[in-house]
C-alpha cells in the first residue's frame, strides 16, 4: 500500500499516523528560551554593580551599627561593631580581671570581629568584590547570623543579669553579631568608599571638622561625613529604646535583620556597571 499524507489540523500526518513534527522539534524553541533565560540571569548576577550612589547603602549601614551597638551595650555592656571601645574594655579587664565580666564579652566580640574580617575579605577577593551576587550573598550571610542571635535571645534561656553573665546565651550572640558586623566594613572597601566603614566615627569627626571646605555649598565628602554620625545616632536612639522596651535586645536584632534584608533587595535591583 502506498504511503499518504494528510492534515489533521496539527501538522502533516504520514501513512503510519505519526506527526511529521517530532517532539524534539517541538521542544527546541522551549529549550532555547530556557537556556537564554538562564544565560541572561547568570549575566545579571555576575555583573559588577555601578558604584554611583552606593554610598547611600553604606550610610544606611550606620543605622544598623547604631541599633546593634546601643542594644548590645544596654544588654551585655560591650560593643559588637565598634571595636575601639572593646579594646579599651579588654585592656581594663586584663588590668583588673575580677572587677567585671565585661572584658570577656569585649574580648569575644573583638576576636570574632577579626575572624569575620578574614572571612568576608577572602569571600570578596575570591569571587570578585563588586559582583551583584557576591554583595547579595555577603549581606544575606550577615542577616542569617543576626537572625540566629535573635532566636537565641528570643527563645533561649534567660539570665537574671545578662550584663554580668558569661554563659553561652550571652557569648554566642555577641560572637555572631560581631562576626557579621565587619561584613559592612569589607563592603565599603569593595566599593571603594573606604571612609564609610560604618564601624568607626573618630576618623570621620576628624576629617569633617578639619575640612577646609566645611561650609562650602557643594561638598559631597562633607555631606557623607555629616550623614554618617547622624544616622548612627538615630540608630543608637532606636536601639536603646527597643532594648529598654518589652521587646528587648532581640527586638533590635530583628529590626537590624529587616534593614539588612532591604539592603540585599537593593543590591539585587541595583544598576549594573556598564563597563
Amino acid at each position: 500500500m502506498s504511503s499518504f499524507t494528510s492534515s489533521n489540523g496539527y501538522g502533516a500526518v504520514n501513512g503510519s499516523g505519526r506527526s511529521a513534527t517530532t517532539p524534539r522539534d517541538e521542544e527546541q524553541p522551549l529549550l532555547i528560551g530556557d537556556r537564554s533565560l538562564k544565560s541572561g540571569w547568570r549575566r545579571y548576577m555576575i555583573a559588577d554593580v555601578n558604584r554611583d550612589w552606593t554610598d547611600s547603602i553604606l550610610l544606611a549601614c550606620y543605622i544598623v551599627t547604631g541599633l546593634l551597638d546601643s542594644a548590645s551595650i544596654s544588654t551585655w555592656g560591650s560593643f559588637v561593631s565598634m571595636q575601639t571601645g572593646n579594646t579599651v574594655y579588654f585592656g581594663l579587664g586584663l588590668a583588673a580581671p575580677h572587677e567585671s565580666t565585661r572584658w570577656i564579652k569585649s574580648g569575644t566580640s573583638l576576636g570574632f570581629f577579626c575572624i569575620g574580617s578574614v572571612f568576608f575579605s577572602f569571600f570578596h577577593r575570591t569571587f570578585s568584590p563588586k559582583r551583584r551576587w557576591v554583595l547579595c550573598a555577603s549581606f544575606f550571610i550577615q542577616i542569617a547570623l543576626i537572625v540566629v542571635a535573635a532566636f537565641i535571645l528570643t527563645y533561649g534561656p534567660k539570665s537574671s543579669d545578662p550584663s554580668q553573665a558569661i554563659g553561652w546565651p550571652e557569648l554566642v550572640p555577641i560572637a555572631l553579631i560581631a562576626f557579621q558586623s565587619c561584613g559592612q566594613a569589607v563592603a565599603s572597601r569593595a566599593l571603594k568608599h573606604n571612609a564609610l566603614t560604618s564601624v568607626v566615627l573618630t576618623s570621620i569627626y576628624c576629617d569633617l571638622f578639619s575640612d577646609a571646605n566645611l561650609l562650602a555649598a557643594q561638598n559631597v565628602e562633607r555631606n557623607r561625613r555629616v550623614a554618617a554620625p547622624l544616622l548612627l545616632l538615630g540608630g543608637a536612639v532606636a536601639g536603646g529604646v527597643l532594648a529598654h522596651s518589652w521587646v528587648g535586645c532581640a527586638g533590635a536584632l530583628w529590626v537590624a535583620a529587616a534593614l539588612k534584608l532591604a539592603i540585599v533587595i537593593a543590591w539585587f535591583v541595583w544598576p549594573a556597571d556598564k563597563q
